[in-house]
């Protein structure tokens, strides 16, 4: 199908509502940012006539860390009231903090999780991050035990050939589901702009030797009818990560460009996490001015997702088909 360059509808829009993260996550550099921006209730409010006009269905606040922003209630506030879900990605780290606020003002939560309590305190580096997260859960749903958790698992060198006891875990924890994605290892998204040295990158990406492990995870979990129940991705696509560490993936289908943006807490603009800005949203240039000014549409008119080369190597992808938003995968990265 021929995607118009020009957008009529955006159903889903990410909100990083600040730059602040409380993980130190070997995978993800967004904890080494030493900026203070915050998007306010008032910024949100400036654009909310083109999220009227641009359809948007779904919100989700992504960081960082969304829980650590001064006012994100009232954020949530001002989109609930436009009937527009509202989903929040989190380390899990302040869920029980705000246990009553979430229930009150959010639709559903997606939570990091890497693997079994000991992996994923060693890739969180932070002490006793699987019991925070467990006791943030059980608060939630002691408020409310229909509140839709999910958990989402960054793949990399620690946790690759823990994917079943990470299934494990997350039944464990009570989710209602997990979702994998491969580590993010060659774009300059999630606050490294000079991409990572090879020493970094021998730390995160699996090395050759530990590949076969991975694989076997993955067709253990094929072999168990996980695919598609339990875990979001299906067969195809949690082959993929392996594919991914091994460098032989093509593109992902995708149409995110298309169908969503990714605006950070200073106002720039992204049509996804890893292509470079298209605009910066302020007091002159309204959310609708920049998805459809002529940086974006020029973006959009020239893209080939096919060819690529960042969403050659791209870990996730969107490709939204008018179904439920609830079968809709969004990016994950903590």
């Amino acid at each position: 199908m021929l995607l118009s360059p020009v957008l009529e509808r955006m159903p889903i829009l990410i909100l990083s509502p600040h730059n602040r993260c409380n993980c130190r996550c070997v995978m993800c550099d967004i904890w080494k940012a030493t900026g203070t921006e915050e998007m306010s209730a008032a910024d949100l409010r400036r654009h909310v006539t083109s999220i009227e006009r641009l359809c948007v269905e779904w919100a989700v606040f992504t960081g960082g860390e969304p829980l650590m922003h001064s006012d994100l209630f009232r954020l949530c506030g001002i989109l609930r009231e436009r009937e527009i879900r509202v989903s929040i990605l989190s380390t899990g780290l302040l869920l029980e903090r705000h246990a009553a606020a979430i229930a009150r003002n959010v639709d559903d939560v997606i939570v990091s999780l890497d693997g079994p309590r000991e992996i994923h305190d060693r890739v969180r580096r932070v002490p006793e991050a699987f019991q925070m997260l467990q006791a943030g859960i059980r608060a939630i749903r002691k408020l409310r035990p229909e509140f839709p958790i999910t958990g989402r698992c960054t793949v990399q060198r620690i946790n690759c050939t823990h994917l079943r006891a990470t299934v494990a875990a997350a039944r464990e924890l009570g989710l209602n589901g997990i979702s994998f994605l491969a580590a993010d290892l060659t774009s300059a998204a999630f606050n490294r702009p000079d991409g990572w040295t090879p020493e970094r990158l021998a730390g995160v990406a699996p090395a050759s030797e530990e590949l076969p492990g991975l694989e076997l995870e993955i067709e253990a979990l094929v072999a168990a009818n996980e695919c598609g129940g339990f875990v979001a991705e299906s067969t195809q696509k949690l082959r993929r990560i392996a594919s991914h560490f091994r460098g032989t993936n093509a593109a992902p289908q995708c149409n995110a460009p298309w169908v969503s943006a990714v605006v950070e807490a200073n106002g720039v603009v992204r049509p996804c996490f890893f292509h470079p800005p298209v605009g910066r949203i302020d007091a002159e240039n309204s959310l609708l001015d920049v998805v459809n000014g002529q940086g974006a549409v020029a973006f959009r008119a020239t893209l080939d997702v096919a060819s690529n080369p960042i969403c050659r190597s791209c870990v996730c992808s969107l490709n939204w088909k008018r179904e439920p938003v609830a079968d809709v995968e969004i990016h994950h990265v903590r």
